[in-house]
């Protein structure tokens, strides 16, 4: 019975491994990097980096030199295109959004632009920029992949969308759907082993 016993809690802590894995590889929330030859690019969209179809969604990118020092959008020339995917390279851009000098967190004037997603699903942001006037870097081009959950708006269209387009789980909502799962395991496992001491102490 007691090798019984063991065998089951060694396969339930399997699982909470399992469980606990999978978060780590979804985080709930992140800032997206990009590095292309002496320029970094900083991905951050508003609200939350949680952008939603038919919600206006503020996209902004701090850009910076090497050793740290800022690219406004004063000092380049930018151009923001956004592709559904998946897409072909020569396929022309879904939107292309105007670039504005915007203030977020630590940065001043860096680029920003006003998207409004027109559906659920996933997105390349392709910024692409070169020097201007008076300005030292390189060329860059940076791609980065955005997944835009269904927003309020969407929602009233679900029923006729339904069979052309997958509702799309968002790394915020598997996050918590993952942590609820360990807690839940976690609790069953403590429970288990409670009892299983106990019949061995009678046992005994």
């Amino acid at each position: 019975m007691c090798r019984q016993s063991q065998g089951r809690i060694k396969h339930l802590l399997f699982l909470s491994s399992l469980v606990i894995s999978i978060t780590s590889i979804y985080p709930t929330s992140a800032h997206e990097i990009k590095v292309a030859a002496d320029v970094g690019a900083t991905l951050h969209m508003e609200p939350n980096d949680n952008p939603r179809a038919g919600e206006s969604t503020q996209a902004w990118f701090a850009l910076t030199r090497k050793g740290g020092k800022q690219i406004p959008l004063s000092q380049c020339d930018c151009q923001l295109f956004v592709y559904a995917e998946p897409h072909t390279p020569k396929e022309p851009a879904l939107l292309e959004p105007s670039l504005k000098p915007v203030v977020a967190e630590r940065y001043q004037g860096i680029p920003g632009a006003d998207i409004i997603f027109p559906k659920p699903g996933i997105y390349q942001l392709q910024l692409s920029g070169k020097p201007a006037t008076g300005a030292n870097f390189k060329p860059f081009t940076f791609k980065f992949e955005v997944v835009v959950a269904a927003g309020a708006a969407s929602n009233t269209q679900k029923s006729q969308d339904v069979n052309n387009a997958p509702t799309q789980e968002t790394n915020t909502g598997l996050g918590l759907i993952v942590t609820a799962l360990c807690i839940i395991l976690g609790t069953g496992i403590l429970v288990f082993w409670v009892k299983a001491a106990r019949k061995s102490g009678k046992n005994d």
